[in-house]
């Protein structure tokens, strides 16, 4: 008590001063007393006391984060943790501000209680989400949305999955609200698909609906669509039923191709031996541009399975008045070629296409469509499997040979000088049609068809005249008498490419050891052949150009 008596006593005669000492003190210079992060910065102004709190920095602390029942121990400078000594320092010196009198009298006396802060840090915000993302990465997952899908019969909904989203923004921004945390949560939480299975089961349920058999009729002709080929028509959306234009314009053609009784134009045709005229039937068809809206209508009705179509009269664009007598016309071209070698089957087809043109009548200024006149090349049409040329390789087929009689069919019409308007070459040189080589014309149902237009002043009609005993094929064109004189000159090779080596194909339907060829080499060729058309005191000329392709030889090997 004598004791702070007496310091009482001393302080009151020394306070005045003591006091303007303190108040007096500088600004810039950190109190007796302070620590930051352990390191004592009394008495340093801010440029020693930066110094000295870099020279005893501290390591990155270690940090736990933890997600969806895992965890992970990271060095904290990985999530974008950093020491901020300025800012520590600034601390500092506010703090040596704050101090009160008392305080300040104390420090003066050498009796500064001592404070405590800690050292300040700081978070660069987008190294921590790019840590904490690559962290939780695995544990995320995309939600996958329902589909629907056609299955064989009818319309089902894949179920949808939930996926699972980590929330590191919010992560990273509680860690950089407070950097001297240890531990670090991440909220993870399920994200749901924007299509879900419960919403498109409601379409699918209206699509099934929608898939059962239809029946066109037109008059007392009659059709059926299968249901699957109804289904065929329309597309099950997540927005609703989208019907396929392109499917609706295939079906609407098979369904008229089987309904309609299109016109029949005037033709010539054997009767006992004698050719003779035929008169013309008119036609009722299908009104398309009428019927596809109904058809449209009706897919969308699943009430309705049958449709009557609306229908049309199909005038003949070619009377038995406009036909010439039989007697006025004359042989105008010929074409011929040899199928010898070919396997019965493709026999069977040159036989089968030759008598399906055999009698076409082109009435002057219409094309001739050798597709049109052939019609289909089905089994229902007479014509069976033999080899083609598909997708680069000579194959099985249907209809093998039919391109015997298309190419016999051109050489006659461009001998006759008729106008081109579409014709198509093989793929590579066929040796059916040697030694005419680059004369030919290649056709496939559909797509590949061979036109031309009859440019001449009357009717003409194609004959066809089979040799099966010597294999060979004529066709002839017949018609008014012409003026007209046509040369077609050999082909004029521009250049001949060598055939690559063999390709050998291993297949488990030959024995080990055994080879079969498939396919046969063919050089390439790039050619031309030139028509002359002389008629009275005019002269033209035009070219049909070949591309082959050069071909290799393709031998199947066993491996079983």
């Amino acid at each position: 008590m004598k004791a702070w008596t007496i310091a009482l006593s001393s302080l009151a005669l020394l306070g005045g001063a003591l006091a303007l000492g303190a108040v007096a003190s500088s600004n810039d210079t950190i109190a007796p007393g302070i620590h930051v992060g352990g390191v004592d910065l009394g008495g340093l102004d801010e440029r020693g006391a930066l110094q000295a709190l870099q020279a005893h920095t501290p390591s990155a602390p270690d940090v736990t984060v933890r997600a969806a029942g895992r965890s992970w121990v990271v060095p904290a400078a990985d999530l974008g943790w950093a020491p901020d000594p300025q800012a520590s320092i600034d601390a500092a010196v506010q703090a040596s501000r704050d101090r009160n009198l008392g305080a300040r009298v104390m420090a003066a006396l050498g009796q500064a209680d001592t404070v405590e802060l800690p050292l300040r840090a700081r978070v660069n915000v987008a190294t921590t989400r790019q840590k904490l993302a690559a962290l939780v990465k695995p544990l995320e997952t995309a939600p996958v949305d329902a589909r629907i899908v056609f299955d064989k019969t009818r319309y089902t909904v894949v179920p949808d999955r939930p996926g699972v989203l980590a929330d590191v923004s919010a992560a990273a921004n509680t860690y950089a609200a407070s950097p001297d945390a240890t531990t670090l949560e991440v909220s993870v939480s399920k994200r749901s698909a924007a299509l879900t299975a419960a919403a498109l089961q409601v379409q699918v349920d209206a699509g099934n609906k929608l898939v059962r058999p239809m029946t066109f009729t037109l008059g007392e002709r009659k059709t059926a669509l299968t249901a699957l080929q109804v289904a065929n028509l329309f597309w099950v959306r997540a927005k609703g039923i989208e019907l396929d234009e392109a499917a609706i314009t295939r079906a609407m053609k098979t369904i008229t191709s089987n309904v309609d009784r299109p016109a029949r134009n005037a033709r010539y045709a054997l009767q006992g031996g004698a050719l003779v005229r035929v008169k013309e039937q008119p036609g009722v068809v299908t009104d398309v541009k009428a019927a596809l809206p109904l058809l449209r209508k009706a897919i969308t009705t699943p009430s309705l399975a049958t449709m009557a179509l609306p229908s049309t009269t199909q005038a003949p664009t070619l009377t038995v008045n406009a036909l010439p007598e039989v007697k006025k016309l004359t042989l105008i071209a010929t074409g011929s070629s040899t199928y010898y070698g070919s396997s019965g089957a493709r026999a069977t087809n040159v036989s089968v296409a030759a008598s399906k043109i055999n009698g076409a009548v082109v009435a002057p200024g219409e094309t001739f469509s050798f597709l049109n006149a052939l019609g289909s090349i089905s089994p229902e049409n007479g014509f069976v499997g033999g080899l083609i040329i598909s997708g680069g390789r000579t194959v099985d087929g249907l209809g093998g040979g039919v391109c015997q009689v298309s190419t016999t069919t051109f050489r006659a019409l461009y001998q006759a000088g008729l106008p081109v308007v579409e014709r198509n070459q093989h793929a590579y040189r066929v040796h059916y049609y040697d030694p005419q080589v680059g004369f030919e014309a290649a056709v496939y149902d559909p797509g590949l068809d061979l036109k031309m237009k009859n440019d001449t002043n009357g009717p003409i009609l194609i004959r066809t005249v089979n040799h099966p005993a010597q294999q060979r094929l004529e066709v002839q064109v017949w018609g008014l008498p012409q003026t007209r004189k046509v040369t077609v000159s050999p082909a004029t090779i521009l250049a001949r490419i060598p055939h690559p080596a063999p390709q050998y194909v291993t297949t488990p339907n030959l024995r080990r050891g055994q080879t079969r060829q498939v396919d046969w080499a063919v050089d390439g060729y790039n050619l031309y052949i030139t028509r002359t058309i002389r008629d009275g005191g005019t002269v033209r000329t035009d070219k049909v150009s070949t591309n082959y392709k050069p071909w290799r030889a393709v031998y199947e090997v066993g491996s079983s």
